[in-house]
């Protein structure tokens, strides 16, 4: 069973970090794109970070470009999210997700997904 397992959610000030992981079983993610996309409570799920693990190319929202960094891991953590200048608006569930194909900004070019971790960012 193909699994992908988030953590490293939780409640911070703004202007703190977090680190996301990652955690993939099941199968080898070594050639798969991974993503993280994020949604707010009302609002549609948005496209945060990605990055082709066969390339290395990375490719960020506008929202989040200097502040976030993705980046792939060893082999029991698939890939991170070090999230830096948090911002009350960064506040959501964010989800792993993994693409079989190249970078897409669109949730349903992925396959696979956790089931996401929460971001509260206090103002």
């Amino acid at each position: 069973q193909v699994q992908l397992v988030e953590s490293g959610g939780g409640l911070v000030q703004a202007g703190g970090s977090l680190r996301l992981s990652c955690a993939a079983s099941g199968r080898t993610f070594n050639r798969y794109t991974m993503g993280w996309f994020r949604q707010a409570p009302g609002k549609e799920r948005e496209f945060v970070a990605a990055m082709a693990r066969t390339s290395g190319y990375t490719a960020y929202a506008d929202s989040v470009k200097g502040r976030f960094t993705i980046s792939t891991g060893n082999a029991k953590i698939t890939v991170y999210l070090q999230m830096n200048s948090l911002k009350p608006e960064d506040t959501a569930v964010y989800y792993c997700a993994a693409n079989s194909g190249g970078i897409s900004y669109s949730w349903s070019a992925y396959d696979y997904w956790g089931q996401g971790t929460q971001v509260t960012v206090s103002s």
